[in-house]
């Protein structure tokens, strides 16, 4: 699809700083944003709060107004702007992520290394813990709770590994839980 007239005005308009042109283009394209970022983290099995949405459109939105708005006058008009839009957006929301996601991973460590004999104590006991729950599921539940909660994989690694479709995976996940807890402890 082309570059409409409408976006081609706005455009144009935005790179020239016309007034009123900046409000115009993040009124027309802040949803589609907004469900690029939605559909990035739940395509990746990330939960995200509303604030943490709200940075992630700031981030896109520094990303497009960097440099004087370079990713704007990089633009062709090859396709439309919303095709150009999404993936400009979720480039930045991917890159984002996974800059959480080592931050996270690090953070994780860091706190593992400061974590004390006690703690350490209580963690191996929550490894058996988690151990002899499993040894209660046949396969394939086993592994995917297993590369789920203890490998931190996503539904669609799941799908890919186990050959589970991937909506398939979630409500596994939620009938095991449910059986698990309804286990008398040891």
């Amino acid at each position: 699809m082309a570059l409409s007239e409408i976006d081609r005005s706005l455009l144009e308009r935005c790179l020239a700083e016309k007034p009123r042109a900046w409000e115009g283009f993040v009124d027309r394209f802040m949803g589609l944003i907004m469900h690029v970022i939605n559909h990035t983290a739940q395509c990746r099995s990330i939960l995200l709060s509303a604030a943490e949405r709200e940075d992630l459109a700031a981030d896109v939105m520094l990303a497009i107004v960097d440099n004087d708005f370079a990713v704007l006058r990089g633009f062709r008009g090859k396709s439309s702007l919303a095709t150009y839009l999404t993936v400009i957006s979720r480039r930045v929301v991917v890159r984002k992520l996974l800059e959480k996601r080592s931050a996270t991973s690090l953070g994780a460590v860091a706190e593992n290394v400061l974590a004390t004999e006690s703690e350490v104590e209580q963690r191996f006991t929550n490894e058996e813990e988690v151990e002899r729950l499993l040894a209660h599921l046949e396969e394939p539940e086993s592994q995917i709770v297993r590369m789920y909660h203890l490998e931190g994989r996503t539904y669609q690694e799941i799908s890919r590994i186990t050959g589970v479709a991937t909506n398939s995976v979630g409500p596994m996940l939620s009938r095991v839980r449910a059986r698990l807890r309804s286990q008398p402890k040891a």
